[in-house]
Formats: C-alpha cells, sequence, structure tokens
C-alpha cells in the first residue's frame, strides 16, 4: 500500500474546499435571484432604495447636515459610503445565522465542511457588496469629479471586514442548531449595533459618555476607512487599521474555534 503524502493530502483538501466553495457561492447567487427579470441588478437597487429612503428622511425631513470636519459636506454620498460595509457585515452575518439549519442535508447525509458554508455566504454578498461600491465609485466621479488610486487599498478593508462577519458568523450560525431563537436574537443585536454605528450619525455628535461605545464598535473603524478612501482620497490612519484588524482575527479565531467545538453534535442534532 502506498504510503501517504501529508503536503500532498492537504494540498488535495484545500483544492477540493476550494472547489465547494466556489459551487455554493455560485449557487447562492444565482438561487437568489432566480426567476427574476432585473436579476442581479437587484444587488444594487436595494442599497439604492434604502439611501434614497434614508436620504430623504435626514436631509428632507430631519435637516441633517454634517460638521465642518468631515470628509464631504455631501450628505447622500456620506451615508452610502458608510452603508456599504455595515450592509456587507449584516447581510453576512444574519444568513449565516440560519444557513447551517438550511443545510441540514448537506450536513448530515454527507462527509461535508460545515464551517465553509458561512465563509461562502460572505463571498456570495461580497459580490453584491462590489456591485454597490462600483456605483458609488462612479457617482463620486461624477458628482464630487474626484478619483484616487487610495481606493486600491480598499480590498484590504474587505478582508478584515470578511474575517470578522464570518467569525461571527461561525459562532450565530452554530448557536444556531441548538438554540433555535439564535437568529432572532441576531436581527435584535443588530438593530442596536447598527445606530451605535456612526453610518447616519458623525462621530463627533455622539455624547462623549458614549465614545468608548465607538471605540469598542470595530465597524466604526470600517466605516470611517470607506469614506476616507472613497470621499476624502486619503488612506486610513494606521491605527484604525490595526484595531479593525485585531477585531478581525480575534473574531475570527474564536469563531473557528467555537464552531469547532460544536461541530462535533451537529449530525445529531441537525
Amino acid at each position: 500500500m502506498p504510503k501517504r503524502i501529508p503536503g500532498t493530502f492537504f494540498a488535495r483538501n484545500l483544492v477540493e474546499r476550494r472547489t465547494l466553495i466556489f459551487q455554493l457561492v455560485k449557487r447562492d447567487f444565482q438561487q437568489r435571484y432566480v426567476g427574476s427579470a432585473a436579476g442581479w441588478m437587484w444587488g444594487v437597487i436595494h442599497p439604492l432604495v434604502l439611501l434614497a429612503s434614508y436620504t430623504f428622511i435626514f436631509t428632507v425631513c430631519m435637516h441633517q447636515k454634517l460638521g465642518p470636519g468631515e470628509v464631504t459636506q455631501n450628505y447622500p454620498l456620506w451615508l452610502f459610503a458608510g452603508m456599504l460595509p455595515w450592509l456587507l457585515f449584516s447581510e453576512t452575518v444574519q444568513r449565516s445565522s440560519g444557513s447551517l439549519v438550511e443545510q441540514a442535508n448537506l450536513i448530515t447525509k454527507t462527509v461535508f465542511p460545515a464551517e465553509i458554508v458561512p465563509v461562502a455566504i460572505f463571498l456570495s454578498s461580497l459580490m453584491s457588496h462590489l456591485l454597490a461600491l462600483g456605483l458609488v465609485v462612479a457617482a463620486v466621479g461624477a458628482w464630487l469629479h474626484q478619483f484616487s488610486p487610495v481606493i486600491l487599498l480598499m480590498p484590504a478593508v474587505m478582508l478584515v471586514t470578511g474575517l470578522f462577519a464570518v467569525g461571527v458568523g461561525w459562532i450565530t450560525s452554530s448557536l444556531q442548531v441548538y438554540l433555535r431563537d439564535t437568529a432572532q436574537v441576531v436581527m435584535v443585536a443588530l438593530t442596536f449595533w447598527f445606530w451605535l454605528t456612526p453610518i447616519f450619525i458623525p462621530d463627533a455628535k455622539y455624547p462623549e459618555r458614549f465614545h468608548f461605545l465607538l471605540t469598542l464598535n470595530p465597524l466604526a473603524y470600517v466605516v470611517r476607512d470607506y469614506r476616507l478612501m472613497l470621499l476624502a482620497n486619503a488612506p486610513p490612519p494606521l491605527r484604525d487599521i490595526a484595531a479593525a484588524a485585531a477585531f478581525g482575527v480575534a473574531a475570527f479565531v474564536a469563531g473557528g474555534l467555537f464552531f469547532r467545538h460544536l461541530k462535533r453534535g451537529f449530525a445529531d442534532v441537525l
């Protein structure tokens, strides 16, 4: 019997997982828009509708204005740039929460690496995110007449956001297998989290006694980074990238260990 070479086995296993992830991403993206006349354009239409609604409420009805220290005085673009990373994060976490229960047939009947499901969900959400991002870049070019190669640094911020989102997604999805109220708790938590992130309101307008919440919020750093790169043609401060990366790696490692521990009983519970 030929001796198995560990390196060859690891490489083959890695290739198989990459293939599985690709297939899951492709199927997920197609199923989200199957039978739809607009197809993938809904990935752009949804954030545009949200932007139009929030812009009407906050600028027309509530007369929200940006302070002189902000990266731009164009509130719609400022708002849209801040919404983009939040939508990517929240969609990944929310859809990941129930993903293992939805894929129960695969997990219980085959030797299936369940941990790749939240990863595939993030990558599928990233495709819609890139469509919306392209729209923002075009709007900034047409509206503010500016474009900067600084946005080439954006994949690094997306990676940090992905690490954090997948880590949280691993925790919520594995908990949902045992506690079926987890997805509902996640929706409530995301609602609070949304308003504790400076998406509609600049950091300076948060009461001083609550500024520590912004410091502890990884999405606050990512939102600021997006606005700087898209609207100010400036690279993010190194400390912001370091803080967001620390949160992302910590969540990814902790979520992976948590998922691995609970994974042992998935087949019995599902």
